[in-house]
């Protein structure tokens, strides 16, 4: 345990940049009005390193399955070869909920390559309740609601329209992945660019939102047809272990100082001890 918690605070330390990939926001979605699913989350990566040796921002979409923790799509954190890791790639990683920012100081993968992602933030979110975790998969035809921060159409410059949603038809279940299609308000409402790492949910009668995967890949959008989103439904022991292993970035330097003054009371001791026998 200990041994991760250096690993973590080494990794933070040195500003190990995670490179975040684009994917999809929704084209022809709706606005979502203030205050609704306060769980959404916009993560900015700001000086991500690519391949030529220059750097870039981008940004992904998530959401708050702790107090600590945003789940997100895998390839968000990769590499400049394009590999994804666990650990943030850019200069600088921020997580955004309903109006506030808090830092991203490490990411952990998902097992089995499949294309999810934990991201750890510097300070618990408050006053915001996590989206819950489903531990069932979908069946096909149950209808599924998106939100994400992308793009409403392939064009970069236009930047994030904010917080969009848009229903989808699950089509195949398979091992990892779901297809799912546009049903409302169009056919052809698609995820799209930074869409990535956006929560497909389910909602209860009283309203309550179940996570059932996150935004993968899909063709250029808008567009009429299947995006695949990465399943979460079986990856819910991983979420829990992970997000109760490591208890929060912020708590490493209290515990540090607690070994630092204990080993001070320990060599004083010896000290003593010494300063004390008999001649």
């Amino acid at each position: 345990m200990s041994r991760n918690y250096l690993v973590l605070v080494l990794a933070a330390a040195a500003m190990v940049v995670v490179p975040a990939q684009p994917a999809a926001a929704i084209a022809h979605g709706d606005h979502v009005p203030a205050g609704r699913y306060r769980f959404a989350t916009k993560l900015t990566m700001t000086g991500i390193p690519t391949s030529g040796g220059g750097t870039r921002d981008s940004w992904c979409s998530g959401a708050l399955v702790a107090p600590r923790w945003v789940i997100t799509a895998g390839h968000c954190f990769r590499d400049a070869a394009g590999k994804r890791v666990s650990r943030t790639v850019a200069d600088r990683t921020t997580a955004l909920f309903d109006g506030r920012q808090v830092e991203v100081v490490a990411a952990v993968q998902a097992p089995h390559h499949d294309d999810v992602a934990l991201a750890e933030l510097a300070a618990p979110v408050t006053g915001i309740e996590p989206i819950r975790i489903g531990d069932t998969p979908p069946k096909a035809g149950d209808v599924l609601r998106l939100i994400g921060y992308g793009l409403t159409d392939g064009d970069e410059s236009a930047g994030s329209p904010g917080l969009r949603t848009g229903l989808f038809v699950v089509g195949q279940v398979r091992d990892s992945l779901l297809d799912v299609s546009g049903n409302r308000p169009r056919r052809d409402t698609s995820a799209c660019l930074h869409d990535s790492g956006g929560p497909y949910f389910s909602e209860a009668k009283d309203g309550t939102a179940i996570l059932r995967a996150v935004v993968s890949t899909g063709p250029d959008c808008p567009h009429a047809g299947a995006d695949f989103a990465a399943r979460t439904d079986q990856l819910g022991d991983w979420i829990a272990d992970t997000t109760r292993a490591r208890p929060g970035y912020a708590r490493w330097p209290l515990i540090a100082g607690v070994v630092v003054a204990l080993a001070a009371v320990l060599a004083l001791t010896l000290v003593l001890r010494r300063g004390s026998r008999p001649r």
